[in-house]
């Protein structure tokens, strides 16, 4: 190994390690005494809770761990947005599991909390994966109700989801392990199957000091809404558990009687370990991400027996476009490639870049996926599309359009991993958040923003500069320097992977030996869902 795989590597294991120390942290929830107090009521945290109730000897992923990070600090913050999101297997059915986390503001929902429900719900959805709602939450936090009440994606989206998956015929448990009050309280009421905690339990519209004030009515919460009053008297829940195990034991038994489901069909055969070593993607991924690599080198270390055939081969060369598999998976991977490359012409085409006849490469590749019924993977490192007179000549709007058209109307699953940049509309055509990816997924080393913090600053500082000298204010290197260097800051701190998990615009940061585990997982999730329309890109400028 050279010198620069070796800081290559140390780098990104560095990287690394801020994100598992990061994610120890985010674990705490509340923190350490929270976690106690709710252990001396005889509750398990959401994590326990989660932890005891999927297999234990299979693969999990957690969604949105970092979801509210360096949020709401003037109202205490929000650690994981104060619910916590896996999918997981239980009794070998693979679930979504969502738990509300009572160490956080005893699990009251922030405007970012609520979107992060919609996101599980979300990818039950569109997987006809079972969903369990392990329920302990005092309702909207209602400092910040304005932001969370009334609008399409806010709290009451969940109900009507509710709904629609009851038609959908999706397996919907719902656990009341704590409070469970006001508008929440229909959760798990719309769910199929509903039980409740003894004595740490309740469910109610309005809780006994409301009552009180409202119709002067003197009544104890137990009574009002607690385990008995409604598995006994009102019927309002199904099943009776005397503490969370057995209430969790009692959804595993339901859990597994659930019957067969339709498969989509999508192709798999015995997995198979790459043969490249996939620890070497560390020294592979350049420390700086404006230097170049061989994002093929990447592929050969993330597919069984690092096996790529790749389609189209000598054309649209900063586009990678090809078959391969991942744990026994058929996939079409499409990736930026990020070293520079010679056209046949023996033109030089920038790495990172989409050209023209990279475009027109990835549409028709994509159109074949969808023809043959291939999940499509998309790895991201992408700086935009290429400008200037000749590519506006060539026509690269319309190119550009074309495969934007593909990614939008695509019907098989679609799984993106960003490594590196995700800059501009290049998100947009490489399937960034807004183009329905089942999972979306960064490395520590990603960035995502409309352009690098350094190409932004520069921007930013020529504004800046305007406006200050139209007051008056004389601009000397040094107040230059310093001006691009607090710009490019506050930039940086944007473009950073944990801005973007915060704000869920990717569902996690993760460990890229862990990318094999997302993918496959999220296509067996996906193979639940066979597909209801045919491709059909619509009217194109061809």
């Amino acid at each position: 190994m050279d010198i620069t795989f070796n800081k290559n590597e140390d780098h990104n294991k560095l990287l690394l390690s801020k994100l598992k120390k990061q994610l120890a942290k985010v674990k705490l929830g509340g923190g350490k005494q929270r976690i106690e107090k709710l252990h001396a009521k005889g509750k398990m945290t959401a994590r326990e809770r989660i932890d005891y109730l999927l297999d234990a000897k299979k693969d999990n992923i957690e969604i949105g761990a970092f979801v509210g990070d360096g949020m709401y600090v003037e109202h205490g913050g929000c650690p994981s947005g104060g619910v916590v999101v896996k999918v997981g297997y239980i009794k070998g059915k693979q679930c979504v599991v969502v738990a509300n986390d009572a160490t956080v503001k005893a699990g009251a929902w922030f405007p970012i909390t609520a979107k992060k429900n919609l996101r599980a719900q979300e990818i039950a959805i569109e997987n006809r994966l079972p969903i369990i709602y392990l329920v302990d939450s005092a309702g909207v936090y209602l400092p910040l109700q304005d932001e969370i009440f009334p609008d399409k994606e806010h709290f009451g989206r969940i109900f009507r989801n509710n709904a629609i998956m009851s038609s959908m015929g999706i397996t919907q448990i719902a656990a009341v392990m704590g409070s469970c009050v006001a508008g929440g309280a229909y959760l798990p009421i719309m769910s199929d199957e509903a039980l409740i905690v003894d004595k740490t339990g309740s469910i109610f519209l309005a809780g006994s000091y409301l009552v009180k004030a409202a119709i002067g009515e003197n009544i104890d919460n137990e009574t009002l809404g607690g385990a008995t009053t409604h598995s006994e008297i009102s019927g309002v829940v199904d099943y009776k558990s005397k503490d969370d195990k057995d209430a969790l034991d009692t959804i595993k038994n339901i859990v597994d009687k659930i019957g067969a489901f339709d498969k989509a069909g999508y192709n798999r055969t015995t997995p198979a370990k790459p043969k490249e070593k996939p620890e070497e993607i560390y020294g592979i991924l350049p420390a700086s991400r404006s230097e170049q690599y061989d994002m093929l080198e990447v592929i050969k270390r993330l597919v069984d027996n690092s096996d790529f055939e790749q389609y189209k081969e000598g054309y649209g060369k900063t586009i990678l476009t090809g078959y391969a598999r991942i744990d026994g998976w058929a996939v079409g991977i499409v990736a930026n490639q990020r070293k520079v490359v010679k056209t046949a012409k023996g033109e030089m085409q920038f790495g990172g870049v989409i050209y023209s006849d990279s475009a027109d490469k990835a549409t028709r590749f994509i159109a074949n996926c969808n023809q043959k019924k291939i999940p499509l993977v998309f790895l991201q490192d992408v700086t935009g599309f290429m400008v200037g007179s000749k590519s506006e000549q060539g026509g690269i709007i319309k190119d550009g359009a074309k495969m934007v058209n593909a990614v939008s109307n695509s019907v098989v699953p679609k799984f993106t991993v960003i490594i590196g940049n995700s800059y501009g509309a290049g998100n947009y055509a490489m399937c960034g958040k807004a183009y329905d990816p089942r999972l979306i997924a960064a490395w520590p080393s990603a960035e995502l923003a409309v352009m690098s913090g350094n190409s932004a600053a520069k921007v930013l500082l020529q504004i800046e500069k305007a406006s200050l000298e139209k007051k008056g204010e004389k601009i000397t290197k040094e107040k230059e320097a310093a001006l691009f260097d607090t710009i490019k800051k506050r930039y940086d701190d944007q473009i950073s992977p944990y801005y973007a998990a915060a704000r869920l615009w990717t569902d996690a940061i993760i460990d890229p030996l862990d990318t094999r585990k997302w993918i496959a997982m999220g296509i067996e999730a996906a193979n639940h869902a066979p597909i209801e329309k045919p491709f059909n890109m619509g009217v194109l400028q061809v």
